[in-house]
């Protein structure tokens, strides 16, 4: 049976929340699934030997002059799909257009969302509750990305990763100014917590000009020969130094979402995004501004990361 899964979300944060519902897809019907993906879920660099996952699609919408965009997108769509001869589709949205293509790509079987419910969608609860009546499954929101063990050994070697050490992903990147926690918080907590442990510290960002900044002033600091820059190798090669990680301090990020996945316990900074984001996993450890109950958009509280509450909770995970 070929069946396909449609996850139009951007990012790969998204992407990874979706993987519990997807792998129960392929439990259920006892077989890999296809996905349609956008490109910015880097899902062929982490996904592509999952055994749940059989092709991997790549939804080409840039909102301008992407494949898939406008009218004409729709029926270059509808081709691509009609190539696959999908029998069942699981479509994780309530959006009337690929319910259309995917009747137009002649696949019979059509599962999605309630239509024109987008609003106020919680993005787990809807997708449980979507598994939950088509299927009869009950879907943990839980995550996990397994790889093949000798990249973690190599990975081990290559870094000189030190099992007598603390090593530390700080994960300092994000997608937007307001989640980019400043350099002085991580300096502040690596500060602290090198009086206590031995330590190594991975320092994993994007490319983007403030995010290089932070990167910068973290390499400049004192700590810089306990620092290894991640910025310059791929995100598959990434993973396996991850996995090699005793804990992970993370902007919300994509590599929050990946540490957690990866299995390494994952500290969430959470200073503008929905609390969800950073505490969906059992993995994960949010901490949020000083003087807030909670976080959502707009909260703007970076400033109000407390790096104490860092190495509280850092050490309250580790012992």
């Amino acid at each position: 049976m070929k069946i396909l899964a449609i996850q139009n979300r951007m990012g790969i944060g998204d992407m990874v929340i979706f993987l519990p519902f997807i792998e129960a897809i392929s439990k259920k019907y006892q077989t890999p699934i296809s996905i349609l993906v956008k490109e910015n879920s880097k899902a062929k660099e982490y996904l592509i030997k999952n055994k749940y996952i059989n092709d991997i699609i790549i939804l080409d919408r840039t909102n301008k002059s992407g494949r898939h965009d406008g009218i004409s997108g729709t029926f270059n769509l509808v081709n691509d799909l009609k190539k696959y001869k999908f029998e069942k589709v699981f479509i994780f949205n309530s959006s009337l257009r690929y319910n259309l293509v995917s009747r137009l790509a002649g696949i019979k079987s059509i599962f999605q969302y309630p239509l024109f419910e987008k609003k106020n969608q919680h993005v787990i609860q809807a997708a449980q509750n979507f598994i939950k009546t088509k299927l009869q499954t009950d879907v943990k929101s839980n995550p996990i990305i397994n790889l093949n063990p000798d990249y973690i050994d190599q990975a081990k070697a290559k870094y000189k990763i030190n099992n007598n050490q603390i090593n530390i992903l700080l994960g300092i990147g994000g997608s937007g100014s307001t989640k980019r926690i400043p350099a002085k918080k991580f300096i502040n907590f690596m500060e602290m917590v090198t009086k206590k442990k031995d330590c190594k510290f991975f320092l994993a960002t994007g490319t983007k000009n403030e995010e290089q900044s932070i990167l910068k002033e973290i390499q400049e600091s004192k700590f810089q020969d306990r620092c290894i820059p991640l910025d310059k190798i791929k995100l598959s090669e990434t993973l396996p130094i991850i996995k090699n990680c005793d804990i992970a301090i993370c902007n919300d990020s994509s590599f929050s979402h990946l540490s957690a996945a990866l299995e390494i316990p994952t500290i969430v900074l959470m200073s503008d995004t929905p609390l969800l984001y950073g505490n969906y996993s059992p993995r994960m450890y949010p901490v949020i501004p000083d003087g807030e109950e909670t976080v959502t958009h707009n909260t703007l509280g970076k400033e109000k990361i407390n790096p104490e509450k860092i190495f509280n909770l850092f050490n309250k995970i580790l012992n």
